[in-house]
């Protein structure tokens, strides 16, 4: 479980990159935000390279901060905190020893979004699965104790989501969910 490790990019990770960064550029974003982290700021400099835009970096897109179960696997887990794993994955408000919970995680990433400027386009986030589960859920508005139903993204893959306004208020439309081109 990688959580907030600053890991890069492998072989196999900078070719998923190099391969999804022409089928973002193709949705033609004017702005690219991405996390700090190595494994999303590499891919967002290959789509951003593509599109001919600039990147700009935000540690809130971060994944999720899995404080003491950083680099364990599953089964790790399970052994430092029994019942831990199964709880984390069906309960938003389950908060891993020294990390946050994923409505944490949400908060931080939509204040991205809100603070995104007026007029461009399409915006390209490029941030980690978690992130992306959880921000999704509460642009969504799903009820916290329903967010265990979207699950996170595959690497290099993406959600469409589409603004619009509900009876004369903001909301979200998901358009499209795990693609891949």
């Amino acid at each position: 479980m990688q959580g907030q490790l600053d890991i890069g990019l492998n072989d196999r990770g900078r070719e998923q990159a190099a391969t999804v960064a022409p089928l973002v550029a193709a949705l033609h974003p004017e702005l690219v935000v991405t996390s700090d982290l190595a494994r999303a700021a590499d891919t967002a400099a290959a789509v951003a390279a593509a599109a001919g835009v600039a990147v700009h970096p935000d540690a809130r897109l971060r994944e999720t901060l899995l404080g003491q179960w950083q680099g364990l696997t599953h089964t790790e887990v399970e052994e430092h905190t029994p019942g831990g794993f199964p709880a984390w994955r069906s309960d938003a408000l389950y908060r891993p020893p020294g990390g946050e919970t994923r409505v944490e995680v949400a908060e931080r990433g939509a204040a991205v979004v809100d603070e995104l400027p007026e007029g461009p386009g399409t915006v390209v986030l490029v941030a980690h699965g978690g992130l992306v589960a959880a921000l999704t859920a509460r642009l969504l508005e799903l009820p916290v104790a329903r967010w265990a139903v979207v699950g996170g993204l595959g690497n290099t893959r993406w959600a469409e989501l589409v603004p619009r306004v509900v009876d004369g208020r903001p909301s979200w439309r998901l358009e499209a969910w795990d693609t891949r081109g």
